[in-house]
């Protein structure tokens, strides 16, 4: 077969590809009986590139842009840290006499800059100046109170969905282990002050998680309901997803580290209740708020079965079946035409 024919023979003058496509194979004498699998590929491919030619272009024009905007993006999201790392310096020399205020502007500074970035750092950070400003005493309570906060602010303002939140859990303690790993005399408090304060910044994050959901504005909703048999699925299970991280970290520690875990997972695992208690009870209130919203869904979803995309995509389904089911009956002939020839 002649490709060239047909490629020379294929003019968009004509309105609708059906047009195009008929009368090109009968300007280019195409024969489509004696047309192979790889004939037809070929002619797909080739009446593909033309139709295509232009959007194509457009495409990759787009993806283009999309990548300098996501470049600008990043960039400009390093700028506006940066800028309020500027503003919270300039506020700090203003108010450094006067530590009570001091203590508040730091209070403002957690919950306004995106913590993510810094998490490994600002982590590490708080557990050694506890360390060097209290050397002998108990430095469980005011690590833990810390901790709690940096989680809770870490973890409010974005999804609930486990992805996300085991990777803070998991940043958090995997810098108190090299804490830990350096002062191994302090250990078992650093650790185990990090896993309460982390389990309750859980918890108070998604008690500010199950309040808000009667304030929720109608776009967020939306996007929970996207998403709502996730977060439903994710609330069932964030004690085991707070043990997992405990796992996960000790198996990657030394045997000292992972022992200590190990051991102060176990003990956790009767205070874990309260975790387990307010997820619950986030996920019935997201149930009854949400699940009518969630029916209007799939009612929307139901009505999309009829779009030209779902209509295509069972058509490919039908045609599928019968390929299939086509190959299987020669693949059954053929083993039956060898065992007749013995």
């Amino acid at each position: 077969m002649e490709l060239e024919k047909l490629q020379k023979a294929y003019n968009k003058r004509y309105k609708s590809i059906e047009k195009r496509v008929t009368t090109a194979f009968r300007d280019a004498q195409i024969d489509e009986e004696h047309l192979s699998l790889e004939d037809i590929k070929a002619i797909a491919n080739l009446i593909i590139e033309k139709e295509t030619q232009n959007l194509e272009n457009d495409v990759e024009k787009l993806l283009a842009q999309k990548e300098a905007i996501e470049r600008a993006l990043e960039k400009k999201s390093e700028e506006l840290q940066e800028k309020k790392y500027e503003v919270f310096n300039a506020l700090e020399e203003e108010f450094k006499a006067d530590n009570s205020l001091l203590v508040k502007l730091h209070q403002i500074k957690l919950q306004s800059i995106d913590l993510y970035d810094i998490l490994s750092e600002m982590v590490e950070s708080t557990i050694i100046t506890a360390l060097e400003k209290d050397r002998d005493g108990d430095i469980t309570e005011p690590v833990k109170e810390v901790i709690k906060e940096i989680t809770f602010e870490s973890i409010k303002e974005g999804s609930l969905n486990t992805i996300r939140v085991r990777k803070i859990l998991s940043t958090i303690l995997a810098s108190a282990i090299d804490v830990s790993e350096a002062t191994p005399n302090r250990a078992d408090e650093i650790l185990s002050a990090t896993l309460k304060g982390m389990r309750a910044g859980l918890i108070q994050s998604i008690d500010r998680f199950k309040k808000r959901l009667a304030y929720m504005p109608v776009e967020a909703k939306h996007i929970l309901i996207e998403d709502y048999d996730t977060i439903i699925e994710d609330l069932h299970q964030t004690d085991t997803l707070f043990a997992q991280v405990v796992v996960t970290q000790a198996s990657e520690s030394s045997q000292t580290i992972r022992k200590i875990l190990l051991d102060i997972n176990n003990e956790m695992k009767y205070d874990l209740e309260e975790l387990v208690h307010i997820s619950k009870e986030t996920a019935e209130v997201m149930k009854e708020r949400f699940s009518s919203f969630a029916k209007l869904a799939v009612k929307k979803a139901d009505s999309a079965l009829n779009s030209p995309k779902a209509k295509e995509a069972k058509r490919m389904g039908i045609q599928a079946f019968t390929v299939a089911k086509e190959a299987l009956g020669n693949a059954i002939k053929s083993a039956k035409d060898v065992i007749d020839k013995k």
